[in-house]
């Protein structure tokens, strides 16, 4: 349900359906909107993370269990020892893109009113009232976007050239 879901939508839910206030033992704490949309972010998250460590799992031939099981490995065994090891090849170029699309939208928080980079940069164009200041403000913004995303980018690639089988 939650994979499926517009991030917006999930995002909506929890920065307005949740508590602004929790009480715990007679002392009220804030709920700060940005742990809030932290949630709304880890819920569609969560859910297609588990979906690829799913598709992963399902992708290991059949064999490889019963090869397992004919061994006398257990199930959890079987699970920890020998399919997922196979999966972390299979599972790793989708984990860097869900990672990429969390990143490009963290901006989406913005709309429910949490302060972050693209907000900010709005409100510093806006302070400024000049036309001048609006591509370069936006250019830097993407400049920050680029160099935080490009070296995931590497590693990733790296991380896959180290597993990857001939």
């Amino acid at each position: 349900m939650f994979r499926n879901a517009p991030w917006l939508v999930l995002l909506f839910y929890c920065i307005f359906l949740m508590p602004y206030s929790i009480t715990i033992s007679g002392v009220a704490y804030n709920v700060p909107s940005w742990l809030r949309a932290t949630l709304g972010f880890s819920v569609p998250v969560a859910a297609n993370f588990s979906e690829i460590v799913r598709g992963a799992i399902g992708s290991i031939p059949k064999g490889q269990w019963e090869a397992a099981e004919a061994l006398g490995y257990s199930r959890s065994v079987t699970l920890f020892r020998i399919i997922l090891p196979q999966c972390i090849t299979r599972m790793l170029p989708p984990w860097m893109n869900l990672y990429a699309l969390l990143i490009t939208a963290t901006p989406l928080a913005s709309i429910v009113g949490v302060e972050e980079a693209l907000a900010r940069t709005q409100a510093a164009v806006q302070s400024e009232a000049q036309a001048s200041f609006l591509i370069p403000m936006y250019v830097t913004l993407l400049v920050m976007f680029f160099l935080y995303t490009y070296p995931i980018s590497c590693i990733s690639n790296a991380i896959e050239r180290r597993f990857r089988t001939v």
